[in-house]
């Protein structure tokens, strides 16, 4: 009897034992991990500077995503230790750091989304908490929205833009990271929060590398000239975002057809270049204002240079910023001589245009005397032939091309030069004109157009721009158009420079003017498509109907924009000692 009570008991018990765990079934957890408390004292005020660590506790287990690129310590806290957790969740974030504290300081330590539960990932979403080592919180902010003055379409995925002040001093160190500084969210809304008075630069700019510190040449950048003297909140203050101006550099050199080329970064506006070798004295260097590529053209095979041998020429340079002498290890290339290829897109060309040729080598001189256009390879007929105005490595051929018909164009050797060098072999060239009923027409009037001159630019589905006009005025036609759907891009030529100016935060210059039709035009063949455009218009591709985002949805109903929502939280939040303050910018 004992040995089947025994026996029973055991049997319990292991029954037991496998029904322990998570019960099956059930409503799914959606509700995100809940701040409980913090080792700072719960009024937050009068912290000690000593201090070197900061724990928040929370009531369930978290982990942390991508606590380096989403945690932002404003003003900066250096030398951090260690966060934790790091590979195994705990019901805590622990934050450890070197430095002393500034005296009468507000710290602010904005998570984004990095902290999130360990079951499920519920997302506590752009959780805050700040302390202050003087005796009162600072309690102003910031608020506006940051938009990328240049983007075809939104990104998809988190966006990496970031809005920070700096403290005006009488040396501006724009390589350290702002006094404060925030994430934007995907609706590029942004606030910074528990500021004190006193006089700040703005800037926002795309925190690509996620080091909080603004790159030139590698990330957009927006900002405002005048300083602010901040003694109160600020709301709507609205930045845009436009590509960097790189810093002018000298790059490298390398071997190329008819020469060397030579790179720089920054697009230098004019560069002068000389030889330093003895027996290479006869050059020519072209170089077109704004870009990057200068080349240097000789005759090697004349001078004997690189024919047995790879040689060191050097070269001497002054781009306007720095003058220096620079060398390249140089091999003459016998597959690198001058030849002519099709630039006209393929064997196909539009209606009304002209049949298009390029050299590898910049055309000095032709001789279309010698030349001859064939029609189905039977008729001879008149055409004209000129170098381009815009671009001295092509070659336009205007006639009276038929649609639909075939053409046979002939280059005979020796007939297009360079500076030292001729085409080394006859090129015949076979094409066919399409009709007239494949293409289609687009017609823009536009108000409020630019005062100067514009690139209106016609964008496939990946951004590439097939179509271009330079032009002025109210109202472009674009003639001649493949089908398709079109994104249409305008960029102002403000300063005359038949060049589109990046941003320069150095000299506190902007960026040139651009702006985005806020839907696709579509062309359909022997169809004129006309559209109305005006510049002011400040709807996008990602809202066509210029709908605002739907705001937290905390405050009272007649209250509706987020600085009205996040100064009602805060203040709710505030008001409760010892708790974290939640602000949620979405």
């Amino acid at each position: 009897m004992k040995r089947l009570l025994l026996l029973f008991v055991i049997s319990f018990l292991v029954h037991s034992c496998a029904r322990v765990g998570a019960p099956v079934g059930g409503p799914k957890d959606t509700i995100a991990p809940k701040f409980l408390s913090s080792n700072i004292d719960t009024t937050r005020v009068n912290v000690k500077r000593d201090i070197h660590e900061l724990r928040l506790d929370f009531d369930e287990y978290i982990t942390l995503k991508d606590i380096n690129k989403n945690l932002i310590i404003s003003p900066p806290i250096k030398n951090i230790k260690r966060i934790l957790p790091s590979n195994i969740a705990n019901k805590y974030v622990l934050i450890q750091w070197e430095d002393t504290l500034q005296a009468n300081t507000t710290y602010n330590f904005n998570f984004g989304n990095s902290i999130a539960d360990n079951n499920e990932t519920n997302i506590l979403r752009y959780f805050n908490f700040a302390f202050s080592t003087g005796d009162k919180l600072d309690d102003l902010y910031i608020s506006g929205d940051i938009s990328d003055a240049v983007a075809i379409k939104k990104k998809e995925g988190e966006n990496k833009f970031v809005v920070g002040l700096y403290q005006v001093k009488d040396t501006m160190n724009y390589k350290q990271k702002p006094y404060y500084i925030t994430k934007v969210d995907d609706d590029g809304y942004y606030e910074l929060n528990y500021l004190t008075t006193g006089k700040y630069k703005i800037i926002a700019f795309e925190d690509e590398n996620g080091n909080s510190v603004y790159d030139p040449g590698k990330e957009k950048i927006g900002f405002q000239k005048e300083t602010i003297n901040f003694e109160k909140s600020i709301s709507g203050l609205n930045l845009k975002l436009y590509p960097s101006k790189k810093p002018l550099k000298y790059l490298e050199m390398k071997e190329a057809p008819g020469g060397i080329v030579m790179t720089f970064e920054g697009n230098p506006e004019n560069v002068k270049v000389a030889s330093v070798n003895d027996k290479l004295k006869d050059i020519k260097v072209t170089h077109r204002p704004k870009s990057d590529t200068v080349k240097i053209w000789f005759d090697a095979v004349k001078n004997d240079v690189g024919q047995a041998a790879t040689e060191n020429l050097k070269f001497s340079y002054d781009n306007g910023v720095k003058q220096d002498t620079v060398s390249v290890f140089y091999k003459y290339n016998k597959k690198n001589a001058m030849d002519l290829e099709n630039d006209s897109g393929g064997p196909l060309i539009a209606p009304n245009s002209d049949f298009k040729i390029r050299s590898g080598y910049i055309i000095d001189k032709i001789s279309p005397e010698k030349w001859t256009l064939k029609s189905d390879s039977l008729t001879t007929q008149e055409f004209t032939a000129s170098i381009s105005e815009t671009d001295p490595y092509q070659i336009q051929i205007h006639s009276d091309f038929v649609p639909g018909k075939k053409y046979q164009f002939t280059v005979p050797k020796e007939t297009v030069s360079s500076y030292y060098a001729k085409n080394f072999q006859s090129k015949r060239f076979d094409f066919e004109v399409e009709k007239v009923d494949q293409f289609g027409s687009l017609a823009f009037a536009i108000q409020n157009a630019p005062d100067a001159n514009y690139w209106i630019q016609l964008l496939d589905g990946s951004d590439k721009v097939i179509y271009s006009k330079y032009t002025k005025g109210n109202n472009v036609k674009f003639d001649i158009l493949k089908p398709n759907e079109y994104i249409i891009r305008i960029l102002v030529d403000n300063n005359g420079n038949k060049f589109w100016d990046e941003a320069d935060f150095e000299t506190e210059t902007f960026a040139e003017d651009s702006y985005v039709f806020y839907k696709k035009a579509i062309v359909r063949p022997l169809w004129e498509t006309k559209e109305d455009w005006d510049l002011k218009d400040t709807r996008t591709l990602d809202n066509p109907k210029g709908i605002a985002p739907k705001p937290v949805n905390t405050a009272p109903a007649e209250e509706t924009s987020k600085e009205t929502v996040q100064k009602e939280i805060n203040k709710e939040v505030k008001s409760e000692s010892g708790n974290a303050v939640l602000t949620p910018v979405k």
